[in-house]
């Protein structure tokens, strides 16, 4: 197997940057250091561009060259760890001028000179290394690599990043429609027919190895009906999954409501450390909870389930439910779960995906409720179709680009009617448009010579190997780096991206940001169908995504093979090729493997994840090293007595996730994370900045508060300080006494979300001050929460107000909008207050021409001073609300949530591109105009289960009068207050 070069040439750029920082800051280094330094530099430069011509061949490597790439690998490693000991242990020197100055540098240098010794011994040492490396490979003879011609993985040129950065395809959440599935309008009858068929019934999809569409059939049922159920949940298993976390898993998602988002898939703990109590603390109640694991018996473990069982009936037993369980792989796991789902007469369903003919007989035994669909490979015209599809996805229709390459049909027949092969390959073409037809006859002869097809998961890697081998270096790492979430999980796009900018692994190119690069880098895994979307944002954009079981499987083994990241009781088992894990990602709760970790050397480890409830014994993590902190979901800190302040000592860490964690406070020496990126406290007890916040020289993103909690983060009364880099502030509460005319002083914010603001002339004078003088920089998301409504009507005499705006978000008894909002002409998602719906109103704002999703919403806690609002709204509007005819030319997306939903009539030639409507009411006065709207496909009604029986009849007539000629569907769901 080819060993992955981009991983080692991105370790390589990211220590050379380091250290020139190095050579650049001043620090007191010993006699020769410095030299030591600038050869290592020009050293491992010049091994990077050896490594990046061996990106760009064509020719496989032997092994002496895998050989000398992992020696480069591994001094690099070295390296890094020993620079960044080094920005631990020493502060710059003392800087200024005059006699005081000159005796703090003495006593500096006299207080550090064991360290400095230390670490010149130590790059002394690495330098010789890295002259052995570099004279090692000229006495092996390592040969000089061939450059490619036709592979692509020679990066973007500038035209054509920023052009990809510009491209991104706005998109509303989609269904795929499975292809090839002749029964599915039966799949979707046995779904819905709870009249005739109350009972509980288990479909099993079943069918060959993974790739063949299973998931795929099963979630375009789940997705499309499952607003239709009043509670529903969607799992992985695996071969080793604990059947007590998998129904933990499925409780956390039945308790919320079905309109709630659903983000309970997957939670995070990391990184631990020799010098840090916390980490200690942590790791002492992991200890202590794998030994009382380790001695509980069988029933100890059947009580556990009785009691999951029982509180999962007081959810289910009375409501409609349904269950997507994917990847079932034995019986015994489906009989451990069943029991605990209740049996009802409300045509509650579980649909349940599996390899093993026998694994499906026993899920779906009972006949006629249960049934069983075995599926096939796709016929060579769908196949044909598929890939067609999957190109025009990229392309456009042949209609909208007339001159396409043409690709043979060997391309699509090599996959052997493989649904995920066929979309593999459709995805890197689409990322070659100038390849030509013969050039790809060559590449398919290559990869599956005299005709052969792909009908194996080996056949299969073969494909995805290629594929990956294509990838800019860059993007490789990325790609690399999905192998720390668990098979089945949904992986969110932000974090994803905070993630690769903490580790290093992007940087500015091209005149594009940081986060822009990263967004290529995402947008690229996308088109290559290396990552799928599952969700989007209301913004078009991709919220989270999943990477498909055997696709991750390749990634997990080509990380263990680089030893880039180390994971430990997942589905697949890996074994390193190093004794050193510098990244380790922990699934499952397997303890046979879970022993692999205590033969491991853990100080050299920069960041850890933990999945589900594996408890494993660590050994000391190295507290100089860290970077990546992300304890997302970690609810031990009370019980373990965690100070959270000695996380602070981690001076390194770039990235801190204290996300949906227990903890209440944030310490005063937080000052101390002086290479701190981003700080995550969204959804945890945390309700004020300590004032030393602003001493962090390098925040980018500050993430608070709760916003469907009403949860909010209090700033200091001063803010400005070495702070300026910030560009998100979110979740924040401005009271009486803070300084909101601070805010101005971060010219490169880009998003402010306001989630709460106090009445105060003086703070709405100052905060308007800083939304005016942010308007001329960078500022492109406003939220502003305000109860009193007070500020909201200042907004229309800001003298210039922000004219890049992409979102915004006003919520408050909002009743005219800014005449200045109509000339936003970049705006793609606008929130308002739902008494801001009426028709002037809309006239104002239709004719914003990139807007996508329009929404207008209402408050639960609001006071009944909004109903008054919404009747005087309805009596100006002349008893409804027109959409007017010509106006949102681009809308997809929009949303209603109200007590009342005035009658809503759209105009013809309303909304020509508008795909999805979703409603959210106690009553509804009537639904207009809809099969006018020719791009409508869904409309979504959820209904108070106290409605009237009036606005009851009038949801079921507009769900009947939908009939087989209507494009789009209409759903119904109920919800109680």
């Amino acid at each position: 197997m080819e060993l992955v070069v981009g991983a080692s040439e991105a370790t390589l750029k990211s220590l050379l940057g380091k250290l020139g920082n190095l050579l650049a800051e001043e620090y007191a280094l010993s006699r020769g250091v410095r030299g030591d330094i600038q050869f290592i530099t020009d050293e491992l430069a010049s091994m990077q561009c050896f490594l990046s011509n061996l990106s760009k061949s064509d020719e496989s490597h032997d092994d002496q060259t895998e050989g000398w790439m992992r020696q480069v690998r591994d001094v690099a490693y070295d390296i890094e760890d020993c620079i960044d000991d080094f920005a631990h242990n020493l502060d710059g020197d003392p800087r200024g001028n005059g006699w005081v100055t000159v005796v703090r540098r003495t006593l500096y240098e006299i207080r550090t000179w064991w360290p400095r010794r230390n670490i010149a011994l130590k790059i002394s040492d690495l330098k010789e290394r890295a002259q052995h490396v570099g004279d090692r490979r000229g006495r092996y003879g390592v040969p000089d690599p061939n450059p490619c011609k036709n592979r692509g993985n020679t990066g973007a040129n500038a035209g054509d990043l920023a052009a990809e950065h510009l491209e991104i395809t706005r998109q509303l959440v989609g269904i795929k429609q499975p292809v090839g599935v002749k029964e599915m309008p039966d799949l979707e009858k046995w779904v819905l027919d709870d009249k005739r068929r109350p009972q509980l019934g288990v479909l099993s999809i079943v069918g060959g190895f993974g790739g063949v569409g299973k998931t795929t059939i099963a979630m375009a049922l789940y997705q499309k009906f499952g607003p239709q159920f009043d509670r529903r949940a969607m799992v992985t298993v695996s071969q080793n999954t604990d059947p007590e976390v998998l129904l933990g898993n499925i409780l956390s998602q039945v308790k919320l409501e079905p309109n709630e988002e659903q983000q309970c898939n997957d939670s995070t703990d990391a990184s631990k450390e020799k010098k840090i109590p916390v980490i200690g603390s942590i790791l002492n109640q992991i200890n202590r909870l794998s030994s009382q694991n380790q001695k509980e018996n069988s029933s100890a473990v059947e009580e556990k389930l009785d009691q999951m069982k029982t509180e999962l009936e007081s959810y289910l037993k009375t409501t409609r439910y349904l269950l997507l369980i994917d990847d079932v792989w034995s019986t015994s796991t489906w009989q451990n779960i069943r029991k605990c789902f209740p049996e009802s007469n409300r045509g509650s369903r579980i649909i349940v995906t599996t390899r093993i003919q026998s694994v499906a007989t026993t899920c779906s035994a009972r006949k006629p409720h249960d049934i069983v669909h075995p599926i096939e490979v796709l016929t060579p015209v769908e196949s044909k179709n598929l890939f067609q599809k999957t190109l025009s996805e990229w392309w456009g229709t042949e209609d909208s680009q007339p001159i396409r390459p043409e690709i043979p049909d060997r391309v699509w027949q090599m996959c052997g009617g493989l649904p995920l092969a066929i979309v593999t390959m459709a995805g890197l073409v689409a990322s070659k448009p100038k390849k030509t037809g013969k050039e790809w006859s060559e590449d398919c002869e290559s990869l599956f010579p005299n005709e052969q097809e792909c009908r194996k998961p080996e056949d299969f890697m073969r494909m995805i190997n290629y594929c990956y081998n294509d990838l800019p270096s860059d993007v490789k790492v990325c790609s690399l780096y999905l192998s720390i979430f668990p098979k089945g999980s949904k992986i969110s796009r932000k974090r994803l991206i905070r993630r690769w900018i903490a580790e290093g692994f992007v940087s500015e190119k091209q005149g594009l940001g940081i986060e822009d690069v990263a967004e290529v880098c995402f947008n690229q895994l996308v088109k290559r169908k290396i990552i799928r979307p599952v969700e989007h944002n209301s913004n078009g954009r991709v919220k989270s995504c999943h990477v498909h079981d055997m696709v991750l499987e390749y990634i997990i083994s080509k990380a263990a093979e680089e030893d880039f990241i180390t994971v430990v009781g997942s589905h697949w088992s890996m074994p390193t090729r190093s004794n050193k894990v510098r990244r380790l990602s922990i699934h499952s709760s397997d303890p046979k493997r879970a022993k692999n970790v205590d033969r491991m050397n853990l100080s050299h480890v920069r960041s850890l994840t933990v999945f589900g409830s594996l408890v494993v014994p660590f050994k000391s993590f190295k507290t100089g090293i860290v970077q990546v902190l992300d304890l997302d979901g970690y609810r031990g800190f009370r019980e373990s007595n965690i100070n959270i302040s000695d996380i602070c000592e981690m001076t390194l860490l770039k990235y801190l996730s204290l996300r949906r964690t227990d903890v209440e406070i944030l310490p005063k020496n937080i000052y101390k994370l002086k290479y701190l990126e981003t700080l995550d406290i969204r959804e945890t007890e945390i309700q004020q900045l300590p004032a030393t916040i602003r001493q962090l020289e390098r925040i980018n993103n500050i993430l608070g508060g709760d916003k469907r909690m009403g949860k909010t983060l209090k700033l200091p009364n001063e803010l400005k300080g070495t702070m300026k880099t910030l560009r998100i502030l979110s979740g924040v509460e401005i009271i009486e006494g803070s300084t909101a005319s601070d805010l101005g002083y971060f010219t490169g914010l880009r998003k402010l979300a306001i989630y709460r603001l106090h009445k105060s002339e003086e703070v709405f004078k100052d905060l308007l001050s800083s939304i005016q003088y942010l308007s001329g920089y960078s500022l492109q998301i406003l939220i502003v929460h305000d109860e009193s409504s007070e500020f909201l009507k200042t907004l229309d005499s800001m003298s210039s107000y922000p004219t890049d705006l992409r979102a915004l978000e006003l919520s408050g008894k909002l009743l005219k909008l800014p005449i200045w909002l109509k000339s936003l002409e970049g705006l793609v998602k606008l929130t308002l207050s739902v008494t801001a719906l009426r028709t002037d109103n809309l006239l104002l704002i239709g004719n914003l021409s990139s807007l996508f999703s329009l929404t207008f919403s209402i408050s639960e806690k609001q006071d009944p001073a909004m109903v008054a609002i919404l009747e005087k709204n309805k009596s100006d509007s002349g008893g409804e609300i027109f959409v007017p005819a010509g106006g949102f030319t681009k809308l997809k997306l929009l949303r209603i949530f109200s007590p009342i939903v005035p009658s809503i009539h759209f105009n013809k030639k309303a909304t020509p591109k508008l795909e999805r409507i979703e409603l959210r009411f106690k009553r509804l006065e009537g639904l207009y105009g809809m099969d006018e709207l020719g791009m409508l496909n869904y409309v979504l009604l959820t209904v108070d289960g106290q409605a009237s029986d009036e606005t009851k009849s009038l949801v079921m007539d507009l769900k009947q009068v939908k009939n087989s000629s209507s494009k789009y569907a209409v759903a119904v769901n109920e919800y109680l207050n």
